[in-house]
């Protein structure tokens, strides 16, 4: 019997946030970043404020951390419109998700200092 793969929704990652969902925002993912996951950790592009999945690197807003995914989007071929996490929240580390070039720990420590400058607080456990 083959093991079913479970998505990965908000209360994975969300722990806390304020109240009256004053913790969220809508966005808009750019087109071309591809089918994205709940808690995926996003960046905001300085020119258009698009949002991507956040980078170890660059120069166009892609390499600081801003946000946090709360609900699956498909950006594949066109701008997907989000819901995200921006501010004053609390969660867990084990269920976000960081771009492709934050791949060890000193990225993802760095990742989560940017988050954190937005009042997003990262938490090691559940």
């Amino acid at each position: 019997m083959a093991l079913l793969e479970t998505a990965i929704v908000a209360s994975d990652w969300l722990k806390d946030e304020a109240d009256a969902y004053a913790s969220r925002d809508t966005a808009i993912i750019n087109s071309g970043a591809g089918k994205l996951a709940s808690g995926t950790v996003l960046a905001k592009l300085t020119a258009t404020g698009k949002y991507v999945p956040a980078a170890a690197a660059g120069s166009d807003g892609s390499q600081t951390a801003a946000a946090i995914l709360v609900f699956p989007v498909d950006a594949t071929g066109a701008d997907a419109k989000a819901v995200i996490v921006s501010r004053r929240a609390t969660v867990s580390h084990a269920g976000l998700i960081y771009g492709a070039t934050i791949n060890d720990a000193t990225k993802r420590a760095a990742a989560n200092g940017q988050l954190a400058a937005t009042g997003i607080i990262v938490r090691q456990g559940a």
